[in-house]
């Protein structure tokens, strides 16, 4: 279809929507309202006017520029002046499609597991509620995340769509809006600190109608983290710790400020790459790699290898590591859904505070023995 021809669709479209509204615009959106304390994430905000939230995704991708307003209004509720439709999204929200696992605990740990109703490649669910109304098909399957089955998704009719972006490029999300159906940006993974990841669940609050829930959820994260954290403040050695595995030419490790780094440090771990300050993950060869931690006492994070053999029948040199052969190599595979899907890739940005604590149990065992690894396993 050309683009001339989308162009006088939107327009039609918007001007029935308008032309069949009972509301009215009263409330200037330029009106003070009361910030929300965020404490940790750097990616959203919302702002309370009253009988409408203003809710900003400041950074919707690496490197942008600008980002988006969506406008919460609760159903039945005047509509503040100078808007567009595309931008009022009714609260709260009744049915979602999300794309990324991530979404998923948000909506578990919110108690709001029905507003799912699609989601691309349903394999990759970890969550046994959620997988219970996969199998009752309450929660549709819309296919690869790439190439999403987008008029099975139109057909879902869900009061939003929420996606994410590597790039400014919308792709299939644009496609989405394109329907008429509102398509809400998280941006959880460019958040650095651990917990700003977690506390993406008011994002989530705010759209379902559970603030409270969420805000009562992020402090029992937050008190956890910091809990542990505090408990090994004062460790007198820290052992150094290695990351990632080599893919094709290229060793994949995080940087000195990625995520990953951080949770290591605040676990009392000597990351190897702590000085290298990038937020996204370092690109080495295997050489440069082997001579900066050939006798580094931990290497955590292997990707999917579940055993020492699997690891050198993928590249032999990896027996060489000091970590290899003292046998302290960890991955974070020891919860796995039913279909195959990753639990730590799911829960493990809404709960840090477990990922700390195994990585606490893997450098200081005698501080706390009573821990049993949650995410992490020893590769045999």
């Amino acid at each position: 279809m050309k683009p001339g021809i989308y162009i006088f669709i939107a327009v039609l479209i918007t001007l029935l929507f308008f032309s069949c509204r009972e509301r009215t615009f009263r409330n200037d959106v330029s009106a003070k309202g009361n910030v929300r304390d965020i404490l940790y994430a750097k990616g959203f905000s919302i702002t309370d006017y009253g009988n409408y939230k203003k809710l900003e995704v400041l950074t919707p991708y690496m490197g942008a520029n600008s980002g988006f307003t969506y406008y919460l209004v609760e159903q039945g509720l005047e509509l503040p002046e100078g808007l567009t439709e595309s931008e009022i999204i009714e609260v709260p929200i009744h049915s979602i499609v999300c794309t990324s696992t991530t979404h998923i605990p948000l909506l578990e740990y919110l108690g709001v597991e029905e507003v799912l109703k699609g989601f691309p490649n349903t394999d990759y669910i970890s969550s046994t509620k959620i997988r219970q109304r996969i199998n009752t098909g309450l929660v549709t399957d819309l296919g690869q995340e790439m190439s999403m089955n987008i008029e099975l998704l139109i057909a879902l009719n869900p009061d939003v769509v929420m996606g994410y972006m590597m790039t400014g490029d919308f792709g299939q999300l644009g496609k989405i809006r394109q329907a008429g159906i509102p398509v809400i940006i998280n941006a959880e993974y460019l958040e650095e600190h651990p917990l700003g990841r977690a506390e993406w669940i008011k994002f989530m609050g705010a759209l379902v109608g559970r603030e409270d829930a969420a805000d009562s959820v992020f402090n029992m994260i937050k008190s956890s983290y910091i809990s542990i954290k505090e408990k090994v403040k004062d460790v007198k050695s820290r052992p150094s710790v290695m990351s990632g595995v080599v893919y094709g030419d290229t060793w994949f490790l995080p940087g000195g400020n990625n995520y990953a780094a951080k949770l290591i440090d605040d676990a009392e771990g000597q990351y190897l790459w702590d000085n290298e300050s990038t937020t996204g993950f370092l690109e080495k060869s295997f050489e440069s790699v082997y001579e900066r931690a050939y006798d580094v006492d931990f290497w955590v994070g292997v990707a999917s290898y579940n055993s020492l053999q699997q690891l050198i029948d993928g590249d032999v040199r990896y027996a060489n590591f000091k970590a290899f052969k003292t046998g302290r190599v960890y991955s974070y595979n020891n919860r796995m859904g039913a279909k195959g899907g990753n639990e730590y890739l799911e829960l493990g940005y809404l709960r840090p505070d477990l990922i700390l604590k195994d990585l606490v149990r893997i450098f200081h065992p005698g501080l706390s023995e009573d821990h049993e690894l949650y995410f992490f396993k020893k590769l045999d």
